[in-house]
């Protein structure tokens, strides 16, 4: 079990100095050109080795990573983010974070359940692909029956246990899904970006304590504030009817939306997973116990 704390802050200077931290502690000195020296003792860069790299003191930087009232500019978080050697992605969480920082408290705001419009339902069924629409917080909102197929028993659980993670942390989950470890890392990174953007929110609180509680695996990964954005990846699936489906998956933000995206998985034309989502359709269109499942959204 991890001892790091495992919550969804509604203090943001709190993520800010938290995510600062994590990152500063992964960088070895010499990573960046530093001698270690003899007698360390902690893990990767010191706070003022990291503020000498940013050029900004040694006490603004500790306030931050302390989650003290410090307003940084966009130079100043351009300038850390450049000797954490941050990828785009964690330059604008950095960012994200620092702004929501700098924005006073509101009050608490209701947050009406997120909800897929009609005209959205009725692309999806027509729609060859398996694809499915995922709300902000990875809960599944909508699939067609191709994606249903894919999904199986998943489906039919009630609306507020159909998240994407929820499903991979699952024991039996390593069956179906050879890369389930890697993926789960990635969906974590996903949550963790979704969280920044909206700070506090119910679903996401609620999400986040009852995996931590479930599993030390989410524990451990959501201590390490990776972040990643959704926008496209791969899947591979084990399939009890068809075997093995290698799947590209692409997202797709939804018109006058925030928050729930529109994913769509797809083959290589002519390839043998292409083949083989041909035959998983097929079943699900023959009559008869050999049917796939037709789920509804």
């Amino acid at each position: 079990m991890t001892d790091a704390p495992v919550a969804v802050s509604d203090d943001p200077r709190h993520e800010l100095g938290e995510f600062l931290r994590t990152r500063r502690t992964r960088l070895r000195p010499q990573d960046v050109g530093l001698e270690p020296g003899p007698r360390r003792r902690v893990a990767g860069l010191r706070r003022e080795e990291l503020a000498l790299l940013a050029g900004v003191s040694s006490d603004y930087y500790q306030r931050m990573e302390q989650g003290r009232d410090v307003r940084p500019s966009e130079q100043v978080l351009d300038a850390l983010a450049r000797a954490l050697g941050f990828s785009a992605e964690e330059t604008r969480h950095l960012h994200s974070l620092a702004a929501a920082a700098r924005t006073p408290t509101r009050r608490p705001r209701h947050h009406a359940p997120e909800e897929v419009p009609p005209t959205t339902l009725r692309l999806l069924r027509t729609m060859t692909s398996p694809s499915v629409v995922v709300g902000r917080f990875l809960d599944v909102l909508a699939w067609n029956p191709l994606a249903g197929a894919l999904l199986g028993e998943f489906t039919q659980r009630p609306r507020s246990e159909r998240n994407l993670l929820s499903l991979l942390l699952h024991p039996e989950a390593d069956r179906t899904c050879p890369e389930r470890a890697a993926t789960v890392a990635e969906l974590v990174a996903m949550l963790r970006t979704q969280v920044a953007a909206e700070p506090g929110h119910p679903r996401a609180v609620e999400l986040v304590g009852e995996l931590a509680v479930r599993s030390d695996e989410f524990a451990g990964l959501w201590a390490r504030h990776d972040v990643a954005e959704t926008t496209r990846g791969r899947m591979r699936v084990h399939h009890p009817l068809v075997g093995e489906l290698n799947l590209d998956w692409d997202a797709y933000p939804m018109p006058g939306a925030t928050g729930p995206v529109l994913i769509a998985f797809t083959a290589e034309e002519g390839g043998p997973d292409a083949e083989r989502l041909q035959l998983l359709a097929g079943l699900l269109a023959a009559p008869g116990p050999a049917a796939a499942p037709r789920p509804r959204p």
